[in-house]
């Protein structure tokens, strides 16, 4: 179990979200135990720690619920991928001496990941998107409430969600339905009718819906449902449409974590052939 930390002891996660990025890299490593995987956490960076602290305490239903109505109508205007990809650019850190990557630069490590492995062209843009919908920082949402290991909200919150304990001051933890196992679902109803955490991977699924496959649609949408992909929790809430399309999840990931490397793309290069695979998936411009 972690212990609690004052907010006043607590770095802020770095503006590009670095930070974030090197924590699930160390808690998801490949190999560790689950007793690893806890002891890591009790000792995890104050800012992480602090970031969950957040999240768990009001990431309610209301707040998904409004937070749905205000993004899923995908009315931020129209922009082409490399627009999206430009503007996500204005969240590195300058400060920062630990990285010159660029946000471009990190999609394209783990795009170019796949298609060094033959994966398909669909799932190759999957790696290239997935991370899009952080623009939510830019329209002013906070870290909390944009990255972070995601999970439903309605129902029971599970121990397999990274600092459970930090749910003790979310409302929700002692609602009559909302504190039940099923929550506001039933059994096996399927995910498509869960509301998850709110953050990135739900706005991006929004985004995109209408133009990838539904092999990347899950990848999208349930990236950071490490509780789900990573420790089996909320088994009770899948049918068997999830369980077979989450080995495109678990495919994913691998290249999600851990494809990040030392040597910087050359976009110039690969530019030509990003513009080829965004033409035969998407129109010139789509909605956010």
């Amino acid at each position: 179990m972690s212990t609690l930390l004052s907010p006043a002891h607590a770095t802020p996660l770095s503006a590009d979200m670095e930070e974030w990025d090197e924590f699930l890299k160390g808690r998801y490593k490949e190999g560790k135990s689950e007793e690893e995987f806890r002891v890591y956490d009790a000792q995890a960076n104050p800012g992480v720690a602090e970031f969950y602290r957040l999240n768990h305490e009001h990431q309610t239903f209301d707040y998904v619920m409004q937070k749905e109505r205000e993004y899923f109508g995908l009315t931020r205007g129209e922009k082409t991928i490399w627009e999206a990809a430009d503007f996500l650019n204005t969240l590195v850190d300058d400060s920062d001496p630990d990285t010159d990557l660029t946000q471009i630069e990190h999609l394209l490590q783990t795009s170019e990941a796949m298609r060094a492995d033959g994966q398909p062209r669909w799932f190759i843009l999957t790696g290239f998107v997935h991370d899009l919908g952080k623009v939510l920082c830019l329209y002013g949402e906070p870290q909390w409430g944009v990255v972070g290991d995601t999970f439903p909200v309605g129902c029971a919150y599970s121990n397999d969600i990274v600092f459970p304990e930090y749910f003790a001051k979310n409302p929700d933890l002692h609602h009559p339905v909302y504190s039940t196992k099923y929550g506001i679902y039933e059994p096996n109803c399927g995910l498509d009718k869960v509301h998850m955490s709110f953050g990135h991977d739900g706005y991006i699924y929004e985004v995109m819906k209408n133009y990838l496959p539904e092999e990347a649609l899950y990848p999208l949408r349930y990236h950071s449902f490490y509780p789900a992909h990573k420790h089996g929790a909320y088994d009770y809430l899948m049918n068997d449409q999830d369980r077979s399309m989450f080995k495109w999840v678990h495919e994913f990931n691998k290249y999600d974590l851990y494809s990040k490397g030392h040597t910087k793309p050359d976009l110039k290069t690969l530019k030509p052939y990003y513009d080829d695979l965004f033409a035969e998936f998407f129109p010139a411009k789509i909605a956010w």
